[in-house]
């Protein structure tokens, strides 16, 4: 941005009697991350950065290279609506540099962006359209519960499903945020809720499910009640994912994943494409679902996809192709979560996808079955393989992907793998109430 850009935006602050500014970014692990400036400090924030400690941030950097500087992009600027923040306070998101004048290779986004530059060398613009699924727990002495704040089911009204109005609120905030809420919902589970946006480029959208999972956050505890995007809170009942809907787009708008003449009215393209996630499933699952409990939700039995195949209905598929056509085609792909980092989920998922597309892979067969339903002699027949069982069979798999060491880069792959690896020996080596309960009076 030049700096009547810039010149725009301390106006605009001055004319929101801004008192705070937020200057953000996330770790590599997806947890957002801001430093607090006073507003005579938001010229230089997006001129020239604002320098801060990274040491102990995650992922970013050791204490021998520790200094980096927050820029704050201009174009970002929002004001923080009152009900999460009563003193009139802006949030810009940042790109992270290092002393040098250099993008610093750790910084999530920055790593989406360079993926997201190679697809629109082709002439792509790399969309997608999570949707955001998340509980919401009840709260003793502030401390969080897994008691569900209602006993509400799919789609249910009012009367029964009690945070119709903190999902309300929800869509008010981000729409004075930026962006609409399109549909909201009560989902399977108690206490279980859904809340989507519009599709948009990849790193627009990576940004939205980080302000998304922020408000809502903070309006739950406005509530009393704390909410959660972890897959799989509670034994028993249906985990919680983030399906991630991609297309291709021109900057015309034109969708290049349809095509009315070909099969299934899906273009060559698309079909490239979806070869390339199932290529790099496996190796993809660390970021797509990265964490122990994430595994807890991918088991047959609760619609989470376990097997790696496509259809173009059916929904024990690890991909879908949704009914929709036109601008509205597009490719669903249903395992990852939103324990993750988006602007990495994102960026290997593209990254999948462009080397079937480079490659010009053709996906096998659609399973329109229910895949849970097959025998293992069938599976085979498919040729249907499994995606891993646990977080340290997924690990593996990234260990040894070249694809995943090129998008991700040497930094942010070698932290992740550091930190994930210690997260993994950590759970194995925890004993569990539940080996307690089925060890202990036998044994």
């Amino acid at each position: 941005m030049g700096m009547a850009s810039i010149t725009e935006i301390l106006a605009k602050a001055k004319d929101d009697g801004i008192k705070h500014v937020r200057l953000q970014f996330t770790d590599i692990l997806g947890t957002p991350k801001n430093i607090v400036v006073p507003p005579t400090r938001l010229e230089e924030a997006m001129e020239k950065g604002i320098a801060f400690d990274a040491s102990s941030i995650a992922g970013y950097a050791t204490i021998e290279e520790s200094d980096m500087i927050a820029k704050a992009i201009p174009d970002s600027y929002v004001v923080i609506p009152d009900i999460i923040e009563k003193t009139p306070t802006a949030r810009l998101m940042c790109d992270i540099y290092n002393h040098g004048g250099r993008r610093f290779p750790g910084d999530p986004k920055y790593m989406l962006e360079k993926v997201m530059d190679r697809a629109k060398e082709k002439g792509f613009v790399y969309h997608t359209g999570p949707e955001c699924e998340f509980f919401l727990f009840k709260t003793q002495d502030g401390v969080p519960t897994t008691i569900p704040n209602d006993s509400a089911t799919y789609f249910d009204l009012s009367t029964r499903d009690i945070a119709e109005g903190l999902r309300a609120e929800v869509s008010q905030a981000v729409q004075q945020m930026g962006f609409e809420v399109y549909s909201a919902h009560h989902e399977c589970a108690p206490g279980q809720h859904e809340i989507n946006f519009a599709h948009a480029d990849a790193v627009t959208t990576a940004e939205r499910v980080i302000t998304l999972r922020y408000v809502i956050k903070a309006i739950a505890m406005k509530y009393g009640l704390h909410a959660t995007f972890m897959p799989k809170p509670v034994y028993g009942i249906a985990g919680s994912g983030m399906h991630v809907h991609q297309s291709f787009m021109t900057q015309a708008g034109e969708n290049k994943f349809y095509d009315p003449k070909g099969k299934n009215e899906l273009s060559p393209l698309a079909y490239n494409f979806i070869a390339g996630l199932l290529a790099h499933s496996r190796e993809m699952c660390a970021i797509l679902n990265s964490t122990a409990n994430s595994f807890k939700r991918l088991v047959p039995g609760f619609e989470a996809p376990t097997y790696i195949a496509w259809a173009n209905r059916n929904r024990s598929a690890m991909i879908r192709i949704p009914a929709e056509r036109g601008k509205g085609t597009r490719v669903e792909l249903r395992n990852p979560d939103g324990a993750g980092n988006p602007y990495l989920q994102f960026a290997v998922m593209l990254a999948a996808g462009l080397d079937g597309v480079d490659r010009k892979l053709n996906p096998p067969e659609a399973i329109e079955r229910d895949i849970y339903e097959l025998s293992a002699d069938e599976k085979k027949k498919y040729g249907i393989e499994a995606l891993p069982t646990s977080f340290g069979r997924s690990l593996e798999f990234m260990a040894e992907s070249k694809l995943m060491k090129d998008v991700l880069g040497d930094h942010i792959f070698n932290h992740f793998m550091h930190l994930k690896s210690q997260e993994w020996n950590d759970y194995r080596a925890h004993v569990t109430k539940w080996e307690i309960d089925k060890y202990l009076p036998i044994i």
